[in-house]
Formats: structure tokens, C-alpha cells, sequence
């Protein structure tokens, strides 16, 4: 069935006022102060949130210009999605404006390097980054990477990430959902409301997150593995 609207609206209306913790079951007590796990069997349309600071994915070719020959990502700390890692080394961005150092590498290494930033950030470095899918390099700005061992003048690659939720493709199925489909997302909270366009990305190397950047974070006072709610639209 098609939900309007105006359908849409008011269900969201009646979940702010009632809190998603009571729309799943949990009586008074809110889903910003649940883990995931406690809950992710019980209701999958809720899911937890994963805040992306700014990074960088590298390829081969500048991942030895920037740190030597042959050099190999360092793991710092494992990331909730199958097989990344966010990595110990770090670089500077240096825009035509200004530049930003200590930008984490994330890893492993990629066919093509990426650049994700923030809007501010695009103005820190005197650029203006499309907001885009990851992987959808086409026609946007480039900076130049510093590194410990060189630096490489990038002609493209920086975005801003758009919002996302990473999860099986069983799991979307569930909902009525497949890899490319958008849904809203339904916040609650002092600074609750919803979030238009979010895109499933259905894998079958995926745990189930929602990725947002660090300003829709403090717009909506988010935190990591805090819960919210997905409506189909």
C-alpha cells in the first residue's frame, strides 16, 4: 500500500509524542538510552546509529606515495561493517582555502581514493563537495593529501557522504525493502524529527547501521548505537 504524505506525517506526529520505545514495546523507557542489541531482534525497524567523522579511503598507487613503497595500513580499531577498520595513519587535506590535518585513513585500500568531509569542512578548505553515495566520484573537487612520505594533488574524489543504512539483504527483504530503496527515518528526542532520503544499501557483507555524518549528528543530538526508527514511504 502507498502511504501519502500526509499519512506519512501523522504517524510521525504520533511518534515523537508517544516515544519510539513505546512504539517497540519498551513502555516509557527511550530508545536513546538502549544498546542496540537489546532490541535488534525484537524490532527490525529499529536501527542504530554510526556517526562518521571525516576520512579518507586510499588507493595502492597513493597509499605509497604518501606513506613509502610498499607501506601497509596499520589497524587501529575495527569498524562495525565486515572487513574495515579505521587505521592509525593519518594524513593533511590542503585546499585552495586551508587545510585539515589529522584526517583518519580508513582501510583496507581501494581501487580509487576517496574523500569524505563535511559541509563546514568544504569551507575550511575552500571547496564545495557534492553530497553523494560512496562511489560516485564523477565531476567533483579535489585537494591535495600530505603524507609522511610525499604529497599527491588529487583532481577529484571529495564528498559529502549521504545518509545511509547498511544491511542484509534478508533483512530488507523483512521490510519490504531492497538494495537503492529510500526510506525515512524517524528521530526521537529534545531534537527529534525525521530524515527525508535515506538509502538502503543492502549487501551481504553488512551489519545493520546507519551512517550520518557529524553535523546531522549534533542537529538531531545523536550519538552512536543510539536507535531510530525506519517508516516506509
Amino acid at each position: 500500500m502507498q502511504i501519502t504524505r500526509a499519512v506519512l506525517d501523522e504517524i510521525v506526529a504520533r511518534l515523537l509524542a508517544q516515544g519510539l520505545a513505546a512504539a517497540a514495546g519498551a513502555g516509557a523507557k527511550s530508545t536513546a538510552g538502549i544498546k542496540a542489541e537489546t532490541v535488534e531482534h525484537t524490532d527490525p525497524h529499529l536501527v542504530p546509529i554510526g556517526i562518521s567523522n571525516r576520512h579518507i579511503h586510499l588507493s595502492r598507487s597513493d597509499m605509497d606515495a604518501l606513506f613509502g613503497p610498499g607501506s601497509q595500513l596499520t589497524r587501529k580499531a575495527a569498524l562495525k561493517q565486515p572487513g574495515q577498520y579505521a587505521a592509525e595513519e593519518l594524513v593533511t587535506l590542503r585546499g585552495p582555502k586551508g587545510e585539515i590535518s589529522k584526517v583518519r585513513v580508513l582501510g583496507p585500500l581501494r581501487k580509487e581514493t576517496q574523500i569524505e568531509v563535511s559541509i563546514a569542512d568544504g569551507f575550511v578548505l575552500g571547496i564545495k563537495p557534492p553530497m553523494r553515495m560512496s562511489g560516485k566520484l564523477e565531476s567533483t573537487p579535489g585537494v591535495e593529501l600530505v603524507g609522511p612520505h610525499g604529497t599527491v594533488k588529487k583532481e577529484g574524489g571529495v564528498i559529502v557522504a549521504l545518509r545511509h543504512i547498511h544491511m542484509l539483504p534478508a533483512e530488507a527483504a523483512k521490510l519490504g525493502l531492497k538494495n537503492g530503496d529510500e526510506v525515512d527515518v524517524v528521530v526521537e528526542g529534545v531534537r527529534g524529527g525525521v530524515m527525508h532520503h535515506v538509502t538502503i544499501r543492502a549487501a551481504e557483507a553488512s551489519s545493520t547501521e546507519m551512517h550520518i555524518d557529524v553535523e546531522e549528528a549534533n542537529a538531531f543530538r545523536l550519538k552512536n548505537n543510539t536507535l531510530v526508527r525506519i517508516v516506509k514511504v
